[in-house]
């Protein structure tokens, strides 16, 4: 099974973490994010206009996010439908 780790999925946003409640040993442990059950840690973690968090459906594991600040930006739901 294709591996990856929660520091790989982050890199696609191309943000700079300032905080996070990992170890970045922890956020580079490989997990298999596919479907089945979740195997990534918990984790929060804090950008400068960002906070990101796992996201987890049918096992199926994914990065979601939130402005940092009150905004005008919706997210959408987290999960499947």
């Amino acid at each position: 099974m294709p591996q990856t780790s929660w520091k790989d999925m982050l890199a696609k946003y191309s943000d700079t973490i300032i905080s996070c409640t990992l170890t970045d040993e922890e956020m580079a442990k490989e997990f298999d994010d596919g479907y089945g059950g979740s195997e990534g840690a918990s984790f929060t973690a804090w950008s400068k206009e960002w906070v990101y968090f796992p996201v987890v459906y049918d096992g199926a594991e994914w990065i979601g996010r939130a402005p940092r600040d009150i905004c005008d930006h919706s997210c959408g739901h987290v999960g499947g439908e």
